[in-house]
C-alpha cells in the first residue's frame, strides 16, 4: 500500500473478527432485551436508516422476511421530516439502522413512529445518541470508535446484530464461531486481493449486482467503491438488471457479483448467462457460483449458509474498496466532500 493511504481504514477492518466476538460475547444480554418486545404481537416491521446502515438494512429486511414471514418495508423518513405526518403504527415494529445515531430525521421518524403506537428497536454504534435514547430497546453494534469516514466494521457489527436480533426472535441459534473464523480467514487474502485491485480498470464503468441476501452487499459494495474511489458505481439486483439497465452494459464494462455460498444459482444465472455475452470483464465476491476460467475471482468465505457467507463476504468489499481506492492514488480514509457523521433533517 501507498505509504499513510487508508491507514485507518485498513485497520478498522481488521479488528471486524475482534468486534465480531464482542457481538458473541454480548449475545445473551441482547437477548434478555429483545426478549421483553412485544413481538408476538407485531404484524409488520419498517425500517428506517441513511447511507451504508441503509444497505444493512436490506439484509435485515429479508431475514424478517424469510425468518418471521411478516411484511418488512423501508421508511422514508421526510413522511415525517418534511410533510409532518402523523403515523398510525399499532403493532409496528420499527427498527432504526445507525453507526452515530445522531441524524435529526431518523430521531424524529422513530419519535413519530412511538407517538403512533409503534415499538422502537435502535442498533447504533453509541448507547448515549439520541437514536439510541429515543428507542425502546437498543442493541449496541461493539464496533468500538470508528474513525475513518467510509464504515466498515459497523457495517458488518449491524449485519451480524441483526441475524442476532431475528435469531432471537425465531429462536435459531447463530455459529458465531465459524463466522469469527471465516472473517480471519477473508483477511489472510488481502494481499491476492490488492493485487487484483492494482490491476482493476474503472473507466469503462462499475457495476455491482447481487440478490436475496446478497442484495445488501451488492449496494454496499458500490457504495464503497463510490465513497473511496470517487467514481460512480451502479449497484443492482440481478433480477431487475434485466428489466432495462444491462442495455448500458458494454464490452468494457466491470461487473462485480456478489454471489456468497449457498446462494440458489438458478436465481442469477439467466442474468449472468446474457452479461457473459456482452462482457467478459467479470468479478466474484463469494464461492457460490461457478465461474468461467477467464473470470476472476477476489475471494470469499467457505462452508457457511448463504444468510452467513453475506456477512462475512461484507469484509472482502470492503478489503477491495480499500485497495482500489490507494492503488489510485486516493486516502479512503478521509475522503474529500464527505463527514463521518452526516446529519439529514
Amino acid at each position: 500500500m501507498v505509504m499513510g493511504l487508508g491507514v485507518i481504514m485498513r485497520a478498522e477492518i481488521e479488528e471486524i473478527p475482534a468486534v465480531f466476538t464482542r457481538i458473541k460475547a454480548s449475545a445473551p444480554e441482547m437477548a434478555v432485551a429483545i426478549s421483553h418486545l412485544p413481538l408476538s404481537s407485531i404484524d409488520s416491521v419498517i425500517l428506517v436508516a441513511r447511507g451504508t446502515s441503509d444497505n444493512a438494512a436490506l439484509y435485515l429486511k429479508y431475514l424478517i422476511e424469510t425468518k418471521i414471514g411478516i411484511p418488512c418495508g423501508l421508511a422514508s423518513p421526510s413522511v415525517v421530516s418534511i410533510y409532518g405526518t402523523k403515523l398510525r403504527y399499532k403493532n409496528v415494529l420499527v427498527i432504526a439502522l445507525s453507526q452515530s445515531g445522531q441524524s435529526p430525521d431518523l430521531v424524529g421518524y422513530c419519535q413519530a413512529a412511538r407517538d403512533g403506537g409503534a415499538t422502537v428497536l435502535a442498533m447504533t454504534n453509541d448507547s448515549e445518541s439520541p437514536l439510541a435514547k429515543s428507542a425502546h430497546c437498543h442493541l449496541y453494534l461493539q464496533a468500538g470508535p470508528e474513525k475513518a469516514v467510509a464504515a466498515t466494521k459497523s457495517y458488518s457489527a449491524e449485519l451480524l446484530v441483526s441475524r442476532v436480533f431475528v435469531s432471537a426472535w425465531s429462536g435459531e441459534s447463530v455459529n458465531f464461531d465459524s463466522i469469527i473464523e471465516q472473517a480471519e480467514k477473508v483477511l489472510e487474502q488481502a494481499p491476492a486481493i490488492e493485487g487484483i485491485a492494482k490491476n482493476f480498470d474503472y473507466s469503462g464503468g462499475v457495476t455491482t449486482m447481487g440478490r436475496g441476501y446478497a442484495y445488501a452487499n451488492a449496494h454496499e459494495c458500490a457504495l464503497k467503491i463510490q465513497e473511496t474511489v470517487k467514481i460512480p458505481v451502479a449497484s443492482f439486483s440481478s433480477a431487475d438488471y434485466l428489466h432495462g439497465p444491462i442495455s448500458s452494459l458494454h464490452g468494457e464494462s466491470r461487473v462485480i457479483f456478489l454471489a456468497p455460498t449457498g446462494i440458489a444459482q438458478s436465481a442469477m444465472a439467466a442474468t449472468v448467462q446474457r452479461i457473459r455475452e456482452i462482457t467478459s470483464h467479470i468479478y466474484w465476491i463469494g464461492a457460490g457460483f461457478a465461474r468461467n476460467e477467464n473470470e476472476i475471482y477476489l475471494g470469499g468465505s467457505q462452508d457457511l449458509s448463504e444468510i452467513d457467507a453475506v456477512i462475512v463476504d461484507s469484509v472482502l468489499l470492503q478489503l477491495f474498496a480499500l485497495f482500489l481506492a490507494v492503488s489510485s492514488g486516493k486516502n479512503p480514509d478521509a475522503p474529500i466532500g464527505l463527514a463521518k457523521v452526516t446529519k439529514t433533517f
